[in-house]
């Protein structure tokens, strides 16, 4: 399925239905007197968390969500029927914006939001009826309903965010991990759309990994992929930064992990101003010096001394054949289900 993280809707509320002007009509009833019932109440604009979706795809295609109005009331005090919510179900961890990009609502992880009430039915002659007034001839319209446009923006929730340049093993990781089975290939670029897989740890307990696609130098510029999917790893309680240290790469490793690190320095600048914004800088992370089968000890140490020097601890891995991965499952936990993580 096609991954879609943001999409524009227009939504709108019902509109009340109109009182009903009428007057009791029976035989041998000759004063039946007023009997118009009220007009139903137009539906709500309501937004539910659905833990089956992942992707805001279907709405590219379905852009229009209008609840349905009220009907008018009737005779013999028949109060018309409500008219019938527009629901919309997204994902856990989608954002609601309004036309001025300011945040609505951030959808959590479960419950709905009333965002729009539909308009209030209209009152039917019924309720004009007075002692100096026994046969109204005028009834309410019903209250308008409202329409808005929106912006619906998905932020994967996910406990770690996995950092990389392309083809430095994120995927490889997610799937050793996990259950996950992300496409894999030795070339660049071959994750197009983020990858949740969930981790199954010791007690019964769980953490989720997002692999983000490669970031790579200038992504919270605009170049490659990397800035459209920076946004999903702002909710991620610890980050594993994997670096490809394979001699065939071509940036050598400490470089490569000044790139990822530069690039969030990056976003954190552009986003600082942001109410509520936690700076990715700030976040724990764990440093993984992977593809350990696939090189020399010699340079595997030389590696890792240069880490050591610039004040960086660093774990030597192999995602391709499990080495290390216990351990960094561990050091994970630790972060994930400490009691309090804020993030500042």
């Amino acid at each position: 399925m096609k991954f879609v993280d943001e999409a524009k809707i227009t939504v709108r509320s019902g509109s009340g239905g109109p009182g009903a002007v009428s007057f009791r009509r029976e035989a041998k009833v000759p004063r039946g007197g007023p009997d118009g019932g009220d007009g139903g109440a137009g539906g709500s604009v309501i937004f539910e968390v659905d833990p089956n979706l992942n992707s805001l795809l279907e709405y590219q295609f379905q852009r229009n969500h209008f609840a349905k109005n009220g009907e008018p009331g009737r005779g013999q005090h028949q109060t018309g029927s409500d008219g019938e919510d527009a629901r919309i179900k997204v994902p856990a961890g989608t954002l609601i914006r309004g036309e001025g990009g300011q945040i609505i609502k951030d959808m959590g992880e479960s419950g709905q939001f009333l965002f729009l009430k539909g308009g209030k039915g209209g009152k039917g002659n019924t309720f004009y009826k007075s002692s100096v007034n026994q046969a109204p001839e005028k009834a309410q319209k019903g209250l308008p309903g409202e329409i808005q446009e929106l912006t619906l923006e998905l932020k994967l929730i996910a406990d770690v965010g996995l950092l990389g340049r392309p083809n430095a093993g994120k995927s490889t990781f997610i799937s050793k991990v996990s259950a996950a089975k992300p496409k894999i290939a030795d070339y660049p670029f071959t994750t197009l759309t983020p990858n949740l897989g969930v981790v199954r740890y010791h007690d019964f307990r769980s953490f989720v990994v997002a692999d983000i696609p490669g970031l790579i130098k200038g992504a919270s510029q605009g170049v490659g992929l990397g800035i459209q999917f920076l946004k999903h790893i702002e909710r991620t309680k610890v980050f594993l930064h994997l670096v490809d240290m394979s001699e065939m790469n071509d940036v050598e490793p400490w470089e490569s992990y000044l790139e990822i690190m530069n690039e969030l320095r990056q976003r954190d600048e552009d986003l600082k101003a942001q109410h509520g914004y936690k700076p990715l800088l700030n976040r724990p992370q764990v440093v993984a010096i992977n593809k350990a089968d696939i090189v020399s000890d010699e340079f595997m140490m030389k590696t890792k001394k240069k880490f050591s020097d610039n004040g960086v601890d660093v774990q030597i891995i192999s995602a391709a054949t499990g080495q290390g991965l216990d351990k960094i499952v561990d050091l994970l936990a630790e972060f994930v289900f400490q009691p309090e993580n804020s993030n500042e």
